[in-house]
């Protein structure tokens, strides 16, 4: 499919749901996708990409950001607490904030670093058991305790169920996102990323269809 495809269906989903050109993000998932697919999109002019890990981004970007200006890297995986120093350093959003003990190790970093990559809250709106993210019920408590800390909540992003129809957990985030002025819904994937759009995604999460499958044993 490829990129300049998917960029093509992002505009017409913007125009057909009345919104402005560009107002969507496209965060290509460059997780486990060898260099040379990476930068063949860098080379398109693409700019936002995201990853999973942060030992793996640490050894990827930094290369990178030598040969591209302006790169927007988004953490999209889970972010574990002694990773929480090197992923603010590297990353420039952050989007699995999912507990008050990282939200409040996030906050005491800023201070040492100096800034803060922008946040999105995780919502777990499947109340999935093996899923991170905080549950809908408990959503409002925790923007609120993410900004009593000064953190810059920008959004929300969640990750419906497989085997449920995503338009549903789509609409509660941007349910939960508008009763908190929240502005940010980090919503939409490869299969869904229209339907998202129509709900009020603002950065959409796209890896396979740009890059093809992953393939975790290269490098090249």
């Amino acid at each position: 499919m490829g990129l300049s495809e998917i960029s093509e269906r992002i505009a017409k989903a913007e125009a057909d749901a009345g919104r402005a050109s560009g107002s969507v993000t496209l965060i290509a998932v460059s997780k486990v996708q060898p260099n040379a697919r990476v930068r063949s999109v860098l080379q398109a002019g693409h700019r936002s990409f995201g990853e999973n890990k942060v030992q793996e981004a640490q050894g990827k970007w930094p290369g990178f950001a030598e040969e591209f200006d302006d790169i927007d890297l988004h953490l999209i995986g889970p972010l574990q607490s002694n990773k929480t120093r090197a992923a603010m350093e590297l990353f420039n959003a952050i989007h699995s904030v999912d507990r008050p003990k990282l939200a409040k190790s996030i906050a005491r970093l800023a201070q040492d670093i100096g800034h803060c990559p922008d946040l999105f809250i995780q919502v777990n709106t499947g109340e999935e058991p093996q899923k991170a993210g905080v549950l809908p019920g408990e959503a409002d408590a925790f923007v609120s305790e993410c900004r009593a800390l000064d953190l810059p909540v920008r959004g929300l992003m969640c990750i419906p169920p497989l085997d449920e129809e995503p338009s549903l957990h789509f609409a509660l985030l941007a349910k939960i996102a508008a009763r908190n002025e929240v502005h940010g819904l980090s919503m939409g994937m490869s299969s869904d990323f229209e339907r998202a759009i129509a709900l009020g995604a603002t950065h959409v999460r796209v890896g396979s269809a740009i890059f093809g499958e992953r393939t975790p044993s290269g490098q090249a």
